[in-house]
C-alpha cells in the first residue's frame, strides 16, 4: 500500500467535497424517501457520481490494489450513500485490477449494501467482470444462490446478467437458481428473476417461452409482468392464460 493512513483519509475528503458540491437538498430529500434509506445522502445524480469515479480512476492510475480496497472502505465507513456508491463505480472503472481472490471483500461490500441501487452496480459491473470465465465461477455463484441474505440471493443471478444480455451463456446456471427462488416472498428477488427473464426474452423469447409455461402459475405477479413484456403476442396471451386458469406445474 502506497497511500498514508493521512493520505487516504485526504483523498476520501476530497472526493467527499467534490460530491457533496454536485448535490441538491430537494433530491438528497427524495432520493432517502426513495431508497428507504437509512444513511445520509448528498443528493447527487447517478450519472454525475459515475463521471466523479471514471475521471478518478483515470487520474489516479497510481493507486495500487491495496490502495483502493482501503479507499473503498473508508467512503464506505462515511455512511453516505453517494460515498459509497462513488467507491462501487470506482471499483468498476478498476475492475480488471481485481480477481477472485478479491471476491470475499466483494462479498463484504454486498452483505453491507442493504440497497438494490448498490447491489446491482456491485453484481453486474464488479462481480460479473471477476467472476467472468473463472473455474470457480459457478461454484461461488452456486453458494451465494442459497444465502440466508436475500441480496447475496440477488446477486447470484444478476452477475450472469451482462453474459446473458449478449446470449444464453449461462442461461442453465440461472435457471437453476432461478427455479429454487421462484416462490421466494422478496420483491428483490422476484423482481431479478423476472429482469432477467425480460433481457433473455429480447433475442431467446422460445426459450423463455417455454420455461415460463410450466411456472407461469406460480411465479410471482412481479415476475410474470417482467418475463412476457417482450414476448410476442401468442406466448404472452399464453402465459397469461395459464396464469389465470391457475394451472400447477408438474414438477420443478
Amino acid at each position: 500500500m502506497s497511500l498514508t493512513v493521512v493520505d487516504l483519509v485526504a483523498v476520501a475528503d476530497d472526493l467527499a467535497t467534490q460530491l457533496e458540491a454536485l448535490g441538491t437538498e430537494d433530491r438528497a430529500v427524495n432520493e432517502k424517501r426513495y431508497l428507504k434509506s437509512e444513511i445520509d445522502h448528498y443528493g447527487v445524480s447517478v450519472p454525475e457520481i459515475r463521471k466523479l469515479a471514471r475521471r478518478f480512476a483515470r487520474e489516479r492510475i497510481d493507486l495500487d490494489k491495496s490502495d483502493l480496497e482501503a479507499l473503498i472502505l473508508e467512503l464506505w465507513s462515511r455512511g453516505v450513500y453517494e460515498l459509497r456508491k462513488l467507491g462501487v463505480n470506482i471499483l468498476a472503472a478498476r475492475s480488471e485490477d481485481f480477481d477472485l481472490g478479491d471476491i470475499s471483500s466483494i462479498e463484504g461490500l454486498l452483505r453491507r449494501s442493504f440497497t438494490w441501487a448498490l447491489i446491482d452496480d456491485l453484481s453486474i459491473n464488479v462481480v460479473a467482470p471477476i467472476l467472468d470465465g473463472a473455474d470457480v465461477s459457478a461454484q461461488v455463484r452456486g453458494r451465494w444462490s442459497s444465502d440466508e441474505d436475500f441480496w447475496v440471493r440477488r446477486t447470484s443471478m444478476l452477475a450472469l446478467l451482462p453474459a446473458l444480455r449478449r446470449e444464453r451463456d449461462g442461461w442453465e446456471e440461472f435457471a437453476r437458481y432461478a427455479d429454487t427462488m421462484l416462490e421466494d416472498d422478496e420483491f428483490f428477488i422476484q423482481k431479478a428473476i423476472g429482469w432477467i427473464l425480460r433481457e433473455v426474452s429480447k433475442h431467446s423469447p422460445e426459450v423463455v417461452f417455454e420455461w415460463m409455461k410450466p411456472r407461469a402459475a406460480n411465479a410471482s405477479a412481479v415476475t410474470m409482468r417482467e418475463a412476457v413484456k417482450y414476448l410476442p403476442e401468442e406466448q404472452r396471451s399464453k402465459l397469461i392464460e395459464i396464469r389465470r386458469s391457475g394451472q400447477r406445474r408438474v414438477s420443478r
